[in-house]
């Protein structure tokens, strides 16, 4: 399986350039994964909803560039659907079993993600009603993309 996560802007804490690291390493044996981030765009604090908008299409332009014709794409939303581990761990496997061997996750800016996005989603997956930030969630998703292999394999680690 082909996991790709595509995210706005660069991660800069240390602490979490360690954790993702650390599942790029654990996920080797079980999929072949591609991190790929693209630039945010930048942009005062306090933008009007028309600016949102604005910066939302361009970082969604950068982001449309990164995802293939053939790849399955699930997009981290807020009102998106809630799984459970062991449900993304299902998901995954079904997705294998119909030849939707390539998937790419989709974690937008602090501004969310543009319609465009949306509407290339073939999934929108939500982790809770909380906002994370973003770089955070490269690290829970695929903490949870480990978890779900581990699931599907019958190995330990869930709990």
């Amino acid at each position: 399986m082909h996991i790709s996560i595509v995210s706005v802007g660069k991660i800069k804490e240390k602490y979490l350039k360690l954790g993702i690291s650390e599942f790029e390493k654990r996920l080797g044996p079980y999929c072949k994964l591609q991190l790929i981030e693209v630039s945010d765009e930048q942009a005062p604090e306090q933008l009007s909803q028309k600016e949102i908008e604005q910066v939302k299409e361009k970082e969604g332009e950068r982001i449309l560039g990164q995802v293939k014709q053939d790849q399955y794409v699930i997009a981290l939303a807020i009102d998106g659907v809630n799984w459970s581990s062991e449900q993304l761990a299902k998901e995954l496997d079904q997705l294998a079993i119909y030849g939707k061997s390539s998937i790419a996750f989709i974690i937008g800016g602090s501004n969310g993600l543009s319609d465009e996005v949306l509407k290339r989603t073939n999934k929108k997956l939500s982790f809770s009603k909380m906002t994370f930030p973003h770089q955070l969630m490269k690290l829970i998703l695929l903490e949870q993309v480990y978890r779900a292999f581990r699931i599907m394999k019958g190995e330990p680690y869930h709990k």
